[in-house]
C-alpha cells in the first residue's frame, strides 16, 4: 500500500484519543488527527519521530494524519489502524495469505452476529462461506512479543463469539492479527491487560476458528504485508 508524501516531525503529545501536536522538521508546531482509537501504549511516546500526511482538504479542522511512528528509535510502526483491513485483503488478492485463498469474492463490513459487522467475507460457490475479523496489533514488548489488545476489549470479545459461532454453523472463520510493526516476531494475547480477550482466543481456537498473525514491511512511502508470524497461546 503506498501512503504518497510524508511529513516528518517529532511527536509533542498525543491527547483525547483523536489529536496529536508534533513538531515539524521546519520548527512548526500543528495539530494532527490520529486515527487509532486504542491505547496506543509503547507507540505514543514524546519525542519520537513521526510522519504525517496531508489529506488535501483545507476545509478539514485537521488537514494533517498521523501515519507512522518511529519506536526506539529502531523501529518504524503504521498507527493508522484504518488500514488495516485494506492491508490484509491487498494481502489476499496478492496471494500473501496462503490460508485464505481460494475464493472468487471478497466484501466489506457484511452485517451480521450480534449487531455487528464482518471485516472481510470471502466466498465461492462452492465453498463454506469464510468470516474474517482483523485486529491491529502495534503493541511491543519484550524479546519482539506483539499482544494484542493494549487495553480491554469488550468489542474484541464479542468477536471472537460471533467467529465461533459461524464454524458452529458449518462455515469456517479466522482470526487474522495484522502487525504493521517492524520490531514484532511474534504474536500472542495481552493476558496482563485484557484475561477475558485472551481466555476467548484461545477457546474459539480450540472450537475451530482459524488463528493467524501478518507483518507488514514499512517505510516512508508504503506498508505491506510481507510475512506470516507465529501467534503463541
Amino acid at each position: 500500500m503506498e501512503l504518497g508524501e510524508l511529513i516528518q516531525g517529532r511527536l509533542i503529545k498525543r491527547y483525547k484519543r483523536f489529536l496529536a501536536d508534533v513538531q515539524l522538521d521546519d520548527g512548526r508546531e500543528v495539530t494532527a488527527h490520529c486515527p487509532n482509537t486504542g491505547s496506543m501504549k509503547n507507540c505514543a511516546e514524546p519525542g519520537s519521530r513521526v510522519w504525517l500526511k496531508d489529506s488535501g482538504n483545507p476545509k478539514r479542522k485537521y488537514p494533517l494524519g498521523w501515519e507512522l511512528v518511529e519506536i526506539e528509535n529502531s523501529y518504524l510502526a503504521s498507527i493508522n489502524t484504518g488500514r488495516a483491513n485494506a492491508l490484509i485483503r491487498e494481502a489476499i488478492e496478492q496471494g500473501v495469505i496462503e490460508q485464505l485463498q481460494g475464493y472468487s469474492h471478497i466484501r466489506s463490513e457484511v452485517k451480521y452476529g450480534e449487531n455487528s459487522r464482518i471485516d472481510l467475507l470471502l466466498q465461492d460457490d462452492d465453498k463454506p462461506n469464510l468470516w474474517v475479523e482483523i485486529k491491529n496489533v502495534t503493541l511491543l514488548e519484550e524479546d519482539g512479543w506483539g499482544s494484542f489488545p493494549d487495553a480491554v476489549t469488550t468489542r474484541g470479545a464479542k468477536h471472537l463469539r460471533e467467529l465461533m459461532a459461524m464454524v458452529e454453523q458449518g462455515d469456517r472463520a479466522a482470526m487474522v492479527f495484522c502487525v504493521p510493526h517492524m520490531g514484532i516476531k511474534k504474536v500472542r494475547p495481552a493476558d496482563e491487560i485484557d484475561p477475558e480477550y485472551g481466555r476467548l482466543l484461545r477457546e474459539a481456537k480450540t472450537a475451530g476458528v482459524e488463528v493467524m498473525a501478518y507483518a507488514a514491511h514499512i517505510d516512508e512511502q508504503s506498508v505491506t504485508i510481507n510475512q506470516e508470524l507465529p501467534v503463541i497461546l
